[in-house]
């Protein structure tokens, strides 16, 4: 078998999308405008319906689908002002799994918030492979001064969120609800903590736009689940704008969408109380600047992306489903471990292919890696448990304290994954993992 030369995770850009941007070029519009305003509203759209072809410029879905999603320049950002806006800082405590990437963890410390992780499951999740909070040792990190849980759907997996709400709900009596400062932000902050009254679940669900899982037995996409969710549309990710993320809520009682929306529009664009879109109307130049913030809005040359990537979204994951088909097969004939996209209860957007190998010390792993690559077969890591990486361990974390991310790290390699793969391709990544297991 002749040796290819393959990548890892390429973007999946069509005419379509290049079209799109070059009128968004063209229309003298690049920055947050209408095509970002747009996607927001079809975004919204999608993960309610399941469907991309409602047109959502018409006045009654206009209406609808507003003030739900908020583009932004990244899901660290998504996640860092949906904690911002819950209110979480200083003297504050945000719980992560110790097996994630960083954006799960740093979006706390941005915040000024104590990180504190948590180990995973022994294996994962039962059901899916997912490495996910150890539920016991989850209940045991709550303290009073624990303001959100972060739960990460790696790989497009959706996390099983009913037994964490379940804990969050017996530990409801540790919490107490911060009081307004006075600032807009303090006191929206302050009406969501008393509104909620309880820890807030927050979704870093950057893999998992399009993924879905029965909740109290009806099905919900990634994005309807979490109290907050963040996604990310970095190249790598099934659904790209290049750079970007969003974020998203569930509604919260007494506290209207407009009202968040607005605030994370406030939060994004160094708290100005008018975007360049809203000052193009006569004599609407006057704003205001309600507060020091940040600068992470979306600009509308990537949501031209966007749009046209929703387009296709569907068929992505379709073809997705497809790959993952085929490696479950070769997987299990060679007695390799992997996750399962699709359960009784939970559709994940197959984003990542995760595969850990039996009786494989973690120098074995690095070997097979490399080997696979002579081959031309690139693979990847997903993810080396947070403890162990310097910013981290500067911190006061050991892995030594986490041993089952350790144990689900130390011999994992992630195959190549998405949809610039023909079916040729993916016959030789198989052939090649048989060769190479063999040698």
């Amino acid at each position: 078998m002749s040796n290819r030369k393959l990548s890892f995770s390429p973007p999946d850009i069509s005419e379509l999308e290049i079209a799109e941007v070059c009128e968004a070029l063209k229309s003298g519009w690049i920055t947050t405008g209408p095509r970002t305003k747009l996607l927001e509203r079809r975004l919204a759209a999608f993960i309610e319906t399941g469907r991309t072809d409602i047109d959502c410029d018409a006045e009654e879905n206009v209406e609808q689908y507003s003030n739900r999603v908020v583009c932004l320049n990244s899901a660290t950002a998504a996640e860092e002002l949906s904690l911002r806006v819950l209110g979480i800082g200083p003297g504050d405590e945000v719980i992560v799994p110790a097996y994630t990437y960083t954006a799960s963890a740093s979006a706390a410390a941005h915040c000024g918030a104590k990180i504190v992780f948590c180990d995973i499951m022994k294996d994962g999740d039962p059901e899916t492979g997912l490495p996910c909070f150890d539920l016991a040792k989850l209940e045991e990190a709550i303290t009073e001064r624990t303001k959100a849980i972060v739960c990460v759907d790696i790989s497009g997996i959706v996390c099983d969120y009913e037994p964490v709400y379940e804990i969050v709900e017996r530990k409801k009596a540790l919490f107490t609800p911060m009081e307004s400062d006075g600032t807009p932000l303090g006191d929206l902050s302050a009406r969501i903590q008393k509104a909620l009254g309880r820890v807030a679940v927050v979704a870093d669900g950057a893999h998992s736009l399009g993924g879905s899982r029965k909740v109290n037995g009806v099905w919900k996409r990634c994005g309807a689940i979490a109290d907050f969710t963040d996604f990310s549309f970095h190249a790598v990710k099934n659904f790209t704008t290049a750079e970007g993320g969003a974020a998203v809520w569930r509604p919260v009682e007494g506290v209207s969408n407009a009202e968040i929306y607005k605030m994370f529009q406030l939060l994004s664009l160094h708290g100005q109380s008018k975007d360049a879109l809203a000052k193009t109307k006569i004599g609407a130049w006057e704003y205001d600047i309600v507060g020091p913030w940040y600068k992470c809005n979306m600009t509308d040359i990537m949501a031209a992306i966007g749009l046209r990537q929703l387009d296709r979204y569907k068929g992505l994951i379709a073809r997705r489903e497809e790959i993952v088909k085929k490696y479950d097969a070769v997987c299990d004939e060679l007695g390799i471990r992997h996750l399962n996209h699709v359960t009784e209860n939970m559709d994940s957007s197959k984003h990542l292919y995760l595969t850990r190998f039996p009786g494989l010390t973690e120098e074995e792993r690095n070997e097979l890696i490399t080997r696979l690559a002579e081959k031309g077969v690139p693979t990847n890591v997903h993810y080396k448990p947070l403890p162990m990486m310097t910013g981290y361990k500067a911190l006061g974390w050991d892995i030594k304290d986490f041993p089952n991310a350790y144990d689900y790290y130390h011999n994992l390699i992630t195959l190549p994954l998405h949809t610039l793969l023909s079916d040729e391709d993916v016959d030789f990544i198989c052939e090649s993992l048989k060769e190479t297991l063999k040698g």
